[in-house]
């Protein structure tokens, strides 16, 4: 969420910033500052408060060691009453702390600087393109169709065990789907990302703590009678593992991995565009995540570009990079790009990958920290990306690299196949 402090010294700007995003956030910031008024007057006045009953305290000691005992007695009885208007004061306090973050919770992230402004997907900017696309044989078929030919993935199946979007994976199929894990794994530990292997199940904190609660509340599967919630990303485990730190100097760069299997209510999609793998439910996907010194995000997210198309190459997929504009950027997102891949089985782009860089935007919400070389605390910045999300690269493998006679591993995949084709 966005800082107290910065509002109250950018409100302009940040109104001004989030009209990227189409919204107008002059009423909303106004709240807050006035709420943040009210907080620092009542604070202050039981500051004062706290302080006079202190000053009281010693002086009732000093009596009653002086053997003024009625005046003590009668000082006493007065701090009673001081006592509970610093309750009251407490709880005004406390009511105000809470309004505050209810109201930051409603703002989103205000966008950089070189976001483009727009409404929704059709205004992002391509920023790149690599590869080819390749020319299909006569009678080349969408991924769901190869699927079903060479006993890759049931998707009936799947509904009859749990329901639509809940694909079951046999055969070469299951195997491709581990093969890409281990594969983007080992590739996250040369770029010296370190593994983690994190909870599936994440409390509300946490959901907090990243931004998903309580923008996406709607979105997550949500266990009521432990008031738990099936993780949307490895994002939200991995990064919450620093929740409440604070590191203890500048000198860190924190780079760490994990796959997941991730859950997605996806409540409203429906027609062609989340046939097959299209748009799941439940779906796997390795995460990078970095926690970095703000002097430095933005280099580390440039490597995590560099790291995410290092991928895509091995995987010989064309793909393009899309700088997301105001309007198609996720509630807690500064910058992000998105990767697609070209399924020329079904003429379009599919997103594989979003790489975003939070800025201090989660740090804040998590309380995280670092020291600086003056002892003072400053908040860290996080990004993180999938590298990669697993359901349309599986399409576009299986599309991209079929032949007339069975569909192409690439190279790098195949000593995690272990075969070389599927026919």
């Amino acid at each position: 969420m966005l800082e107290i402090q910065r509002i109250r010294k950018d409100r302009d700007a940040l109104v001004e910033g989030l009209k990227k995003r189409n919204i107008d956030a002059s009423e909303l910031l106004d709240q807050v500052l006035e709420k943040d008024g009210q907080w620092r007057a009542k604070k202050s006045e039981m500051d004062e408060l706290l302080a006079n009953m202190n000053q009281m305290a010693k002086q009732i000691g000093e009596m009653f060691k002086s053997g003024k005992k009625d005046e003590a007695e009668g000082l006493r009885a007065e701090t009673q009453v001081l006592k509970e208007k610093e309750q009251s004061l407490k709880s005004e306090v406390n009511t105000l702390e809470d309004e505050i973050r209810d109201l930051l919770y409603q703002i989103p992230n205000v966008p950089k600087a070189i976001v483009p402004a727009g409404k929704s997907e059709k205004d992002n900017e391509v920023v790149m393109e690599e590869g080819e696309i390749p020319t299909l044989h006569e009678g080349a078929m969408p991924h769901w169709d190869l699927a079903s030919k060479y006993d890759l993935i049931d998707f009936e199946l799947g509904v009859k065990v749990t329901g639509a979007g809940f694909p079951i994976y046999k055969g070469k199929g299951a195997k491709l789907q581990r093969a890409l894990i281990n594969f983007f794994l080992d590739e996250a530990e040369k770029s010296g990302y370190r593994e983690f292997i994190p909870p599936h199940v994440v409390n509300q904190a946490s959901g907090y703590g990243t931004g998903q609660l309580p923008d996406k509340e709607g979105q997550m599967y949500h266990i009521g009678i432990d008031d738990l919630y099936l993780i949307p990303t490895a994002e939200v485990p991995l990064t919450n593992i620093y929740r409440d730190v604070i590191l203890p100097n500048e000198d860190f760069s924190i780079k760490i991995t994990g796959y997941t299997p991730c859950f997605r209510r996806e409540a409203g999609s429906y027609g062609k565009d989340v046939r097959g793998l299209n748009r799941l439910h439940q779906f796997d996907k390795v995460e990078i995540v970095r926690l970095e010194h703000p002097d430095r995000s933005q280099a580390a997210h440039e490597e995590m570009l560099e790291h995410v198309k290092n991928l895509l190459n091995k995987l010989e997929l064309p793909y393009r990079i899309l700088k997301l504009c105001g309007g198609d950027m996720g509630f807690t997102s500064a910058l992000t790009y998105d990767f697609e891949v070209y399924s020329t089985a079904q003429s379009r782009w599919l997103e594989v990958s979003s790489v975003s860089n939070f800025e201090t935007f989660q740090a804040n919400r998590l309380k995280l920290r670092f020291k600086t070389a003056d002892g003072k605390t400053q908040l860290a910045h996080t990004l993180n990306g999938s590298a990669l999300a697993l359901p349309r690269i599986v399409a576009a493998l299986l599309e991209n690299h079929q032949t007339a006679d069975g569909i192409n591993i690439p190279e790098a995949l195949r000593p995690y196949c272990g075969f070389d084709k599927i026919d």
